[in-house]
């Protein structure tokens, strides 16, 4: 039979491989074994030198020794049918049951279809039909609706002999592995006289019996990027009509039902294989298959801009390109398919995303403001609290560090992403603040292993720093940095978007760029894999990607032994104290002042809110709530901002956030935004030393006077967000290495802070009317901004006292 040999490498999809490798990657009953077992048909045996190389995969972070032998058995055209033999022979029940039931149940496929035929009384007849796939496939044959009960009934080839008159008729094939079962096309079986063909059989009739069912448009394979339509169409001639099921990663899709299956908004989401079933009373045909890929966000179809985040001057000349080439980053298809079963847990899951683009002597950059936007909220999906940063100068990194290491403990989770100017030196990584000097050195910089190095002595169950930077050697620094020893926890991560000594990119859109890495890695960070093999994965889909081809390639390093991953679930202690003062230490960092109501002696109503861009960075919106009738023109604008945070006076009071500055933010996603706004954007909130203060300064006209009247009020809201935390103040050093238990008494919470907004776009998990757990654990929200009506932010038996700074307290 045909499926005895189905070539392993032509019919076992990567995934399949994949899975069973890890079936095969142990010592017991393994590869070795199986690798002994072959070699009983000799063109299978394995040499030395070939064994040698298998085992050696181990010292690769994604390699697998039983992945690189099937890959040999396949190269040498080795039968599933002697796999499974084999596999059966080493007593590996596990890999047997996958490869005879999961993993190729539904590879079969029919390769011979049984045709129409005419022949004469008492002649002999044979309808064939042949398929390949896994051992074992049975046949049925039917003649309508009946079994054909004959002999050969159950066999590939059904025998009409001699044939009679109540042989004529539609003759169907189906197709049995276990509980599955796939059918032929119909064949018709006519009889004719001798003279000639029957009346009943025309040439016409057979012709339309022939083609049965007929597909005569096929769903094409696309390319298409996040926010584009997707249309595939299947178009088939069938008497009665056809109807149509369509498939996606084989699982069908309810709603689809007509020959056109149409997304408006494609996401990461939909890609993958498409197929659609086609039947009617009679028949049933399946479409070919349509791969379906989502790049990165046009990112072929964008302008390619060498703006390298190296240590190029800020006269440093962009080049742009473009590519003219069809889409070449096609990705895998992602089948649909049970998640593993989990054996690891985080106690906590936390995160510190950095992005410099405002440096005052390299070449400024356009990318990390969406970078650190869309990471923000895909790792929030994932339950990791998350402090995002935008352009901070030396002290301030050194804070920002200090402050993340303190939420770290045993088990915790900790990511750490920068993008900005970096380089590497001596195998050291170096982050480059936005106060850098010209001919900048490691004292001008933050080291990456030391960082590493500190966040080891929590014993923390994962690290991971993703760097989007260059790696050019920096002729300006001959120093050798000798960061700390690392421990040997294989627990540690290290995904750079680019090769030692070579660049990262950005590319340009309209008004947001996205570095290019963020762009592939965006796709696959949120999947229930290893880390390193999520990145692997990433590294495979910059190489297919024409623009990045020959440019950048994400380089990983990693000594992480066990299977740990970003969506592994928190499993913390009930009520723990170090869980419950890591949550509020965190939502220190994150409050944003609640709305206020102004009077004015006009009679005029203002309302303010607050919404969060980032830790560091919020918008102001005014609104006029309510005037007398005989004010006919009303506006209240902000002014006499203080000199620590950063406020362009041009962009200030604009009508839409756009106009503000807020590129991310979206009105809609703010309560009542029918009702007109001015909105103010402030950043840099990190450098702020004492409360923020501002004028709301009001301009309105009465209908009977042309003069325009003035009234101001001074407001005081406060230190937003992470300007709670004084990250412009020098940490004591070594100030992780304090001990990693916490206990709630040892908190100083800064004057004020009362409640929390339960909207903050950048904090979501506070604000809710329960416990400061429960709500610190809950929520998975989208990072979309809110007004600020808050409720207090805990009920917590234990005394809070009032203080200035909470990071000086816990170190």
């Amino acid at each position: 039979m045909e499926e005895t040999n189905m070539a392993v490498g032509n019919r076992l999809s990567e995934e399949v491989l994949n899975r069973l490798s890890k079936m095969l990657d142990n010592s017991t009953c393994g590869w070795r074994q199986l690798a002994r077992a072959v070699s009983e048909e000799p063109r299978f045996s394995c040499s030395e030198s070939q064994l040698t190389s298998c085992s050696l995969q181990v010292l690769s972070p994604a390699g697998s020794p039983a992945r690189t032998l099937l890959a040999q058995l396949a190269d040498r055209s080795c039968s599933l049918d002697f796999l499974v033999h084999c596999l059966r022979k080493v007593d590996h029940q596990e890999a047997v049951q996958y490869l005879t039931s999961t993993a190729v149940a539904e590879m079969t496929q029919i390769t011979v279809q049984p045709q129409c035929q005419q022949a004469t009384v008492g002649s002999r007849v044979v309808l064939t039909c042949r398929a390949a796939g896994p051992p074992g496939l049975s046949y049925q044959w039917f003649r309508g609706k009946e079994e054909v009960l004959d002999k050969s009934g159950c066999t590939p080839e059904l025998i009409l002999c001699p044939l009679a008159p109540d042989h004529q008729g539609h003759y169907i094939c189906r197709v049995n592995h276990g509980e599955k079962c796939i059918f032929s096309h119909w064949a018709r079986v006519c009889l004719v006289s001798s003279a000639g063909s029957s009346p009943d059989c025309s040439s016409s009739l057979i012709q339309a019996s022939v083609s049965g069912l007929r597909i005569i448009h096929q769903p094409e394979a696309q390319t298409v990027s996040e926010g584009d339509s997707l249309l595939l169409v299947c178009k088939a001639e069938a008497n009665p009509p056809a109807q149509y099921e369509w498939y996606h990663n084989r699982a069908r899709m309810q709603e689809h039902k007509t020959s056109s299956f149409k997304i408006p908004c494609v996401t990461t989401a939909h890609r993958g294989e498409y197929r659609c079933k086609v039947f009617n009373f009679y028949h049933e045909m399946w479409s070919d298959t349509a791969g379906v890929t989502i790049g990165p966000s046009s990112i072929t179809d964008a302008t390619w801009v060498e703006t390298d985040r190296g240590l190029g001057s800020p006269d440093s000349q962009e080049i742009n390109r473009s590519t003219s080439e069809p889409a070449k980053n096609h990705l895998h298809p992602m089948a649909s398919h049970p998640p593993p079963s989990k054996h690891f847990y985080a106690t906590d899951k936390v995160a510190l995303l950095i992005g410099n683009m405002n440096y005052r002597h390299y070449l400024q950059l356009g990318a990390p403001i969406a970078d650190v936007h869309e990471l923000t909220n895909l790792l929030r999906l994932m339950d990791f609290k998350v402090v995002s940063l935008l352009d901070l100068n030396l002290q301030e990194m050194h804070s920002a560090v200090t402050e993340f290491l303190l939420l770290l403990d045993k088990g915790v989770y900790g990511l750490l992403y920068f993008a900005g100017h970096g380089y590497e030196n001596y195998g050291n990584s170096f982050m480059i603040p936005i106060d850098a000097p010209a001919s900048t050195t490691s004292e001008h910089c933050l080291c990456v292993q030391n960082i590493l190095t500190r966040m080891q002595e929590k014993e923390t169950g994962l690290n991971v720093f993703l760097l989007d930077m260059c790696r050019r050697r920096n002729p300006h620094d001959d120093v050798l940095v000798q960061p700390g020893t690392l421990k040997v926890t294989a627990n540690i991560v290290f995904g750079y978007a680019t090769c030692v000594d070579a660049e990262a990119y950005e590319v340009k859109r309209e008004n947001v760029s996205n570095g290019i890495f963020i762009n592939f890695l965006k796709q696959r960070v949120c999947e229930d894999e290893k880390v390193t093999v999520m990145l692997d994965r990433v590294a495979e889909d910059m190489g297919r990607c024409a623009i990045t081809r020959g440019r950048q390639a994400l380089e990983m390093r990693s000594n992480l032994s066990e299977r740990r991953s970003l969506t592994d679930q928190i499993q913390t202690s009930e009520c723990s104290e170090s869980f419950t003062a890591r949550n509020l230490q965190w939502a220190i960092a994150h409050v944003l002042p609640p709305s206020k109501y102004l009077q004015f002696d006009g009679g005029v109503t203002v309302q303010l809110g607050f919404a969060a861009e980032f830790s560091n960075i919020m918008v102001i919106y005014s609104r006029i709530l309510d005037q007398p009738k005989d004010i006919v023109s009303c506006s209240a604008q902000l002014t006499d901002f203080p000199l620590d945070v950063d406020v362009d006076l041009k962009t200030t009071n604009q009508e839409t956030l756009l106009e503000a500055g807020s590129l991310l933010l979206i009105k809609d996603e703010l309560l009542s935004p029918e009702v007109p706004s001015l909105y103010t954007r402030i950043s840099s909130l990190q450098r702020l030393k004492r409360e923020l203060t501002f004028t709301v300064c009001l301009h309105y006209t009465y209908s009977n006077m042309d003069d325009e009247v003035q009234e101001r009020q001074s407001v005081t809201v406060g230190k937003p967000l992470v300007s709670k935390l004084n990250l412009h103040e020098p940490r004591p050093p070594r100030a992780c290495s304090t001990s990693s238990s916490f206990s709630l008494d040892s908190f100083n919470i800064a004057e004020g802070i009362t409640s929390v907004g339960a909207s903050s776009n950048t904090w979501p998990y506070y604000g809710r009317e329960s416990s400061t757990t429960d709500s610190l654990t809950s929520s998975r929200s989208a990072n979309i901004p809110e007004e600020t009506d808050s409720p207090e932010l805990c009920n917590n038996p234990k005394p809070l006292v009032a203080g200035t700074s909470l990071s000086h307290s816990l170190s």
